[in-house]
């Protein structure tokens, strides 16, 4: 490694460390709460399984899948020693930053590695970009969790196929998403079998883990859950709602089983019936799509990215919720995107940083504004929306547009 090069690698970390420590502090002054859910869910969830009482996900219904509690458990035992001075929220609270610095920087460590490639810089870049724009949001939801183990398992997939799509697998037990990375995965790389090997192990093993808990319905509970739940003011199919709600024609009410804003008007529940079934049919065409560009000898750096960023950003368009985190299941895609096939990746990665930044005005920054259907915030959350609507359509001209050659010139 010579000296141009460790310098470069110096400044990546300094900033990456900066913009956690920031990001993180950012959490403590920003409005609305935006660490909320560790303290006033999570910590309490791991409390209850620690000392006995119920188990999120196995004796009761949750509405994560059940690897999600493992991360909340960790931040319990990370946290005991600093409970006599912070007490036991800001424990937990710093316990909970601590374990996504941790992962993130391992992550990052295998993205930029000791000499890393411009496209993997340029990735790297792109991170601590969208981490600062989007906020302690990106630091203080399960969410954030699952960023870094699908990065290291789609960086792998290449050279550890296996590897890379049991740890996808694990993400996907945590927070669904990254299961998307799988679809795309088992489409686009040749040694298919072996991700689809790999990621059954991990849910057979999850499964039966669970059978053995004394788990039965609750296994399937996070799917379940979501069925009879309404239209999150944040989503995308509700902007036009939220606009009648500043005209006055629509209420934003709190709902205290699912604890999230959800809006009320004429219409609404056909629509949150309806998102649901589209969002199937849609992943089954763009599935169908990247099925025949496989087929017809599409090669793995232009094929995946392109599928994977297509995929989740449906999982977000037609989604009945809305919330902020979602916009960092964007990330993990676009830096394989960028380290993949850097040059296709620019317009896709500018559209996502758009995106982190106004998030972020949304929440935590103007939601108090925001659930008083103000005309501003409203304007500000619908261009965020309509971009997201951009972003699907930029993936799915790139999916199309993927270069294609008769299988038996594949090298």
């Amino acid at each position: 490694m010579n000296r141009a090069s460790t310098a470069r690698v110096v400044v990546l970390w300094s900033v990456f460390l900066a913009v956690h420590l920031l990001t993180a502090w950012l959490g403590w002054v920003y409005p609305s709460q935006p660490m909320g859910d560790v303290v006033l869910v999570y910590e309490p969830w791991a409390t209850s399984a620690l000392g006995g009482g119920p188990i999120v996900g196995v004796t009761e219904t949750w509405v994560y899948p059940q690897l999600a509690l493992v991360p909340m458990l960790i931040t319990a035992a990370l946290s005991a020693p600093l409970v006599p001075l912070l007490g036991v929220s800001g424990a937990y609270l710093v316990g909970w930053a601590a374990l996504v610095v941790i992962l993130d920087a391992v992550a990052f460590g295998v993205l930029v590695g000791r000499t890393p490639s411009h496209a993997r810089r340029v990735a790297a870049w792109f991170w601590c970009a969208a981490l600062l724009l989007l906020g302690p949001i990106a630091l203080y939801r399960i969410d954030a969790v699952t960023v870094p183990i699908t990065v290291i398992g789609g960086l792998w997939l290449v050279s550890r196929p296996a590897v890379g799509a049991a740890l996808l697998a694990v993400g996907a037990w945590i927070k669904i998403w990254p299961g998307a990375l799988v679809l795309a995965a088992v489409i686009a790389l040749r040694a298919r079998m072996r991700v689809l090997l790999a990621a059954a192990l991990v849910t057979v093993g999850v499964v039966a883990t669970l059978f053995l808990l004394g788990a039965d319905a609750e296994i399937i509970g996070f799917l379940t859950e979501q069925t009879g739940r309404g239209l999150q003011i944040e989503a995308v199919a509700a902007t036009p709602f939220l606009w009648l709600a500043v005209a006055g024609a629509a209420r934003i009410e709190y709902s205290f089983e699912i604890l999230t804003f959800q809006i009320a008007a004429p219409g609404v529940d056909i629509v949150a019936a309806v998102v649901t079934p589209l969002m199937a049919i849609a992943v089954l065409a763009v599935t169908a799509v990247g099925a025949l560009k496989a087929v017809r000898g599409a090669t793995f750096p232009r094929l995946f990215p392109p599928l994977a960023l297509t995929l989740v950003a449906l999982l977000i368009v037609t989604n009945k919720v809305g919330s902020p985190q979602f916009q960092t299941w964007l990330i993990a895609p676009v830096i394989l995107w960028l380290v993949l096939d850097r040059v296709r990746a620019r317009v896709p990665a500018v559209v996502v940083l758009a995106l982190c930044l106004l998030t972020c005005l949304v929440y935590p920054i103007g939601y108090d504004a925001l659930l008083r259907a103000d005309a501003l915030s409203v304007a500000v959350l619908t261009v965020r929306n309509v971009l997201l609507v951009v972003l699907l359509v930029l993936g799915i001209r790139a999916l199309v547009r993927v270069p294609v050659r008769h299988p038996k010139t594949q090298e």
